[in-house]
């Protein structure tokens, strides 16, 4: 990965926590379907405390322009309109590495 890549993480909290492992099935599905993302993870919480997000997802893209891209694509567009009724909350995080 060289400098310029950008790193985005989001941190989902579901009104109900069971709807975390469809969001990570989508999530990964979606990916495979936008060329704008280099990598993709996502992790799903174990603890499950009152503080506690239910999903981590990291998406690494080249350029800031391939994130706005990702953003974009129809593709995610399809699966925000699926997911952000279910969420409660989300907290999110772009920076290079």
């Amino acid at each position: 990965m060289d400098s310029s890549s950008l790193h985005h993480i989001v941190l989902m909290k579901f009104l109900e926590r069971s709807d975390a492992s469809e969001a990570k099935r989508k999530l990964l599905e979606m990916a495979d379907s936008v060329p704008q993302i280099s990598t993709i993870a996502i992790e799903l919480d174990e603890a499950g405390t009152e503080v506690s997000y239910d999903l981590c997802m990291t998406t690494v893209h080249d350029s800031a322009e391939a994130l706005r891209g990702y953003q974009a694509h129809p593709a995610h567009l399809e699966l925000a309109a699926w997911l952000v009724p279910r969420l409660a909350d989300r907290a999110v995080v772009d920076y290079r590495r």
